[in-house]
């Protein structure tokens, strides 16, 4: 219970006590302006703060973090994304009546004071013990200016927040220093443009030119005297006076403001009647932040070029570094997403697989000899709901990706074939492939050799599948005996080099399994789509690979260009080689099993696979300008895909062929339309010793029936001149097989 005096108010003793953090702060203020020299500012214990001349003499201000905006290759915005919502704009870009309310309700005497406020302080200190509690403050515009600059600098760390926050002498020993220091350095406009920028308007809105999109839709020059008076007035607390949530607050705290203009004279008391007499009238924009906004499905290829920004020692030598740079944000990252190719990718997605289907697909398309990604999308849309996701199924892990990868299957053939064809075998080896046979007692790898101590084993699909077959006619129909006899004769050490070579690495990360099921796709280390496709991209480029790449070029908020990473081309084998697998996998998609895959009017090439238990089918697949991969499964890899529907279609067995083959098909097509259709190099290779390649398809057991949509093809353009079209007499076809005795397909 308070002391009395006679008067029936409290003694001045206990005034003293109550408002001691204001009158500390008085003497503190008065002491520093007097005597800025006199050490230390011990005016409540000793060592409680630094000495006045043992702060740093200039404020280190941190850029103000802004909003990136990612566009695509033609220039059109993909999302915008912040760790702030602001946008930093000239005084002559805040409306004038902006100006006059925030200096009106927060420092009415900035243009004529210091840093520090005398008068007000004084005045704070009598009004403050009159009314019995701190009910006017005495900071000025300057005095809160540094201190948004010390939350800003605290970044998103609420430890450091509530340490640039907290109420010690200290700190604001700290701020006055810097506010004198800021007074001489800047000057008044510059301090009120900086203060504007930088101070939070709730709803996410940081800075003036935020708040006022935030609330109304429209640029902060255009704000009315009623609409900047509203802006004003949420400064104090944007939580008590936030218009949206506390409409009634908000009012009561702008007709506060609007009375105080009239007060100081900076509108007549009958344009502050006419305004406080008005309602409010928002037009309220929605925050719209991160990569779950972008458009036509691109989440994901959005979050890779974070994920690019955020690991690639381009942008920062460390990872804080980077993060801190992306959190400032204020970017334009144009990128390598065409909106054609990623138009035609979503539709492609949305044609054959729903999203909450047991299981995923997930597409991703590269451009040979560039490594452009040029689109990239999934059926689980980028997201926190039910039957949505924030893992990137075409990502390695530590760019957003699954934690394993998939197997990849019979996809990994071709890899097997290359090493085969670099290392002078000719395409017209024949194994004698039985249907049959145990692996090799001993196959050679890059260091031990590989041992078959319990007598491991390998089986085709089918029966029927007998050799002897030679290289077109073994991966046509997906022989796995054949491969086996192969890498037995070559080892495993060219052909983890050759897939080394092309980029081919587990998505999880380490190193290639060095053990004969490679051969099959039978890796334990799952890949990721995007690594398929740039790999397979390689053939496309006639034997050169190149890293995948997504950002074209980033401009900084001074619209400086930013360095960007670079593509990185290297030969992974000799366009011999490659012209063969060309020629080899041309037929796959002209009359074998993969022929659901087909593009009219144009040369493709590609592969099929299907994994152990059917946990995951593949297409794999290119033309000489684009390469794209196809992924169809669980995304824990956990669902066996027989007796499944899939976009409302039955399937019995699902195969490489029948689910991501017109996946792929109907992606391409429209990627491709109305440009140009170049032909493939290709080598002669004789028709097979076996006949049709499309022996031991089954007949196309377990293919569900094809969907309504876009036709195969696109409209073809100029074939380039002196390229040979493929021997027509060249036969498909690959078996799309399940697995028997744990081997890949």
């Amino acid at each position: 219970m308070a002391i009395k005096r006679s008067g029936g108010g409290p003694t001045a003793t206990r005034q003293a006590a109550k408002f001691l953090g204001v009158s500390v702060l008085s003497g503190v203020v008065l002491a520093g302006l007097a005597l800025p020299g006199i050490g230390a500012f011990g005016l409540v214990a000793k060592g409680t703060v630094e000495g006045f001349d043992e702060i740093p003499a200039n404020l280190k201000t941190p850029p103000l973090s802004q909003r990136t905006v990612i566009l695509d290759s033609e220039g059109g915005e993909i999302a915008k994304v912040y760790s702030r919502d602001r946008t930093v704009v000239p005084l002559d870009g805040i409306s004038p009546y902006m100006r006059k309310a925030i200096i009106a309700i927060e420092d009415a005497r900035f243009y004529e004071h210091g840093a520090i406020d005398l008068k007000g302080v004084l005045r704070a200190l009598n009004k403050n013990a009159q009314s019995g509690s701190v009910s006017e403050g005495a900071s000025t515009l300057t005095q809160q200016y540094v201190k948004n600059v010390f939350v800003e600098e605290a970044g998103d760390d609420p430890d450091k927040v509530a340490v640039a926050q907290q109420q010690t002498l200290g700190r604001k020993v700290k701020e006055l220093k810097y506010a004198i220091q800021v007074e001489k350095e800047l000057g008044k406009d510059r301090i009120l443009n900086n203060y504007l920028n930088i101070t939070f308007f709730g709803q996410q809105a940081y800075g003036v030119e935020a708040a006022s999109q935030r609330y109304f839709s429209k640029h902060a020059k255009d704000l009315t005297l009623g609409e900047s008076a509203l802006l004003a007035g949420i400064v104090q607390s944007p939580s008590r006076y936030n218009p949206v949530l506390a409409p009634k607050e908000a009012t009561k705290r702008r007709n506060t403001v609007l009375a105080r203009m009239a007060e100081l004279k900076n509108i007549t008391p009958a344009e502050a009647a006419a305004e406080q007499a008005k309602p409010l009238k928002l037009n309220v924009s929605r925050p719209k932040s991160g990569c779950i906004t972008a458009v036509d499905g691109a989440g994901f290829f959005c979050d890779y070029v974070r994920e690019t920004f955020l690991n690639d020692p381009v942008f920062g030598k460390t990872k804080e570094a980077r993060a801190k740079r992306w959190n400032e944000g204020g970017m334009t990252i144009r990128t390598t997403l065409d909106p054609q190719t990623q138009k035609s990718v979503q539709k492609s997605i949305t044609d054959h697989v729903n999203q909450d289907d047991k299981v995923a697909t997930a597409i991703s398309i590269v451009q040979p000899g560039s490594g452009k990604v040029l689109g990239m999308g999934q059926s689980r849309p980028y997201g926190f709901g039910q039957y949505q996701t924030q893992i990137n199924l075409s990502a390695d892990k530590a760019m957003g990706g699954s934690n394993y990868g998939f197997q990849v299957g019979s996809t990994f053939k071709p890899i097997v074939a290359a090493a085969a064809l670099e290392g002078g075998m000719s395409p017209y080896k024949s194994y004698s492939s039985p249907f049959r046979m145990p692996y090799p007692e001993e196959v050679e790898t890059c260091g031990k050799p590989w041992k078959n101590s319990i007598g491991e084993t390998v089986n085709n699909e089918n029966r029927s599948e007998v050799g002897p077959y030679g290289m077109r006619e073994a991966l046509a129909k997906s022989v796995n005996t054949y491969f086996v006899q192969m890498v037995g004769d070559i080892g495993l050490c060219p052909v983890i080099k050759m897939a080394e070579k092309m980029g081919v690495k587990p998505a999880a990360g380490g190193e290639l399994d060095e053990n004969p099921s490679l051969t099959l796709g039978g890796s334990a280390a799952g890949m990721s789509p995007l690594t398929m496709a740039a790999a397979y991209a390689t053939f496309a480029n006639r034997g050169t690979y190149c890293t995948p790449v997504l950002i074209e070029e980033a401009t900084g908020p001074n619209g400086k260009k930013l360095r960007v990473p670079k593509a990185k081309c290297s030969r992974a084998m000799s366009e011999q080689t490659a012209d063969t697998v060309n020629t080899l996998l041309q037929g796959v998609v002209e009359d074998g099993t993969g022929k659901e895959a087909g593009l009219s009017g144009r040369d493709s090439a590609g592969k099929t696979g299907t994994t152990d238990e059917r946990r995951a089918a593949w297409f794999v697949g290119y033309t000489p300008n684009l390469a794209g991969a196809v992924w169809v499964g669980g995304p824990g890899d956990k669902v066996e895909m027989e007796n499944i529907t899939i976009g409302g279609v039955y399937h019995d067995k699902v195969y490489g062929a029948d689910t991501p083959g017109p996946i792929w098909r109907d992606a391409m097509a429209g990627a491709l339309e109305g440009r140009d259709a170049p032909s493939f190099d290709t080598v002669p290779v004789p028709g097979a010793d076996k006949g049709s390649g499309n022996k031991g398809d089954k007949n196309g057991t377990g293919r569900g029936q094809r969907k309504p949509g876009k036709p195969a093809g696109g409209k073809p353009g100029t074939n380039k001149p002196g390229n040979t079209k493929p021997d027509p007499a060249l036969p498909g076809g690959i078996t799309i097989p399940g697995i028997t005795g744990g081997n890949e397909q």
